[in-house]
């Protein structure tokens, strides 16, 4: 009978097993990175309420207001009459930040109708004082909103006042005009919110 020699140690079974147990420890890890990662990327429906809004005004008649959603919020898209439009330089005086130098909006909408074009108003739903959603009024001299009432929207929440360009009057809660948010115009009667001309 042959002896067993237990203080032997095999240098190949070694390195295989070193090889193969790291192999399989390489791919439990990778079987628990997986769905680690998976897990911070943003779910269907979160890039889906990111994505653009594409928006017919051909359905919006002058005067109403359009609510669509963007990003989880409210967004309006109003058609503005050509009294509306009219009225617009005349609010300056009332007005907080008339040129909206301290409001944020992209650079095209730094003007009296804050949009591209005068007729169209495209604007973020909510007041920039607790971000409660104004209602659209549109009648002027409205009786709960005074005779001097040029149009526009009213926050329910603290009173704060914004005209048809989502300008902020003087002397109320919010701190800034409404947001304006990047859109583009892709043909006369269709607009997309979230995307701009220039980007």
């Amino acid at each position: 009978m042959s002896a067993i020699v237990l203080n032997e140690v095999d240098p190949k079974k070694r390195r295989f097993l070193i090889a193969a147990s790291s192999v399989v420890g390489a791919g439990a890890a990778v079987a628990v990175a997986v769905p680690f990662v998976g897990s911070m990327l943003p779910s269907a429906r979160a890039v889906a309420a990111g994505a653009p809004v594409e928006v017919d005004l051909s359905k919006v008649e002058p005067g109403q207001l359009l609510t669509v959603e963007f990003r989880g919020a409210p967004h309006w898209v109003v058609r503005r009459t050509p009294e509306m439009v009219a009225q617009l330089a005349k609010n300056n005086a009332i007005l907080a930040d008339p040129k909206s130098d301290a409001s944020k909006q992209p650079d095209y909408a730094k003007n009296d109708a804050r949009a591209l074009k005068p007729e169209v108003f495209v604007a973020r739903g909510v007041c920039t004082h607790l971000g409660c959603s104004p209602t659209y009024r549109k009648e002027i001299g409205a009786a709960d909103l005074g005779a001097d009432w040029p149009g526009g929207f009213f926050c329910p929440c603290h009173q704060s006042k914004f005209d048809m360009s989502g300008r902020v009057f003087a002397g109320m809660p919010a701190p800034t005009n409404l947001t304006i948010p990047p859109y583009k115009f892709i043909g006369d009667s269709k607009l997309v919110i979230g995307e701009d001309s220039k980007a």
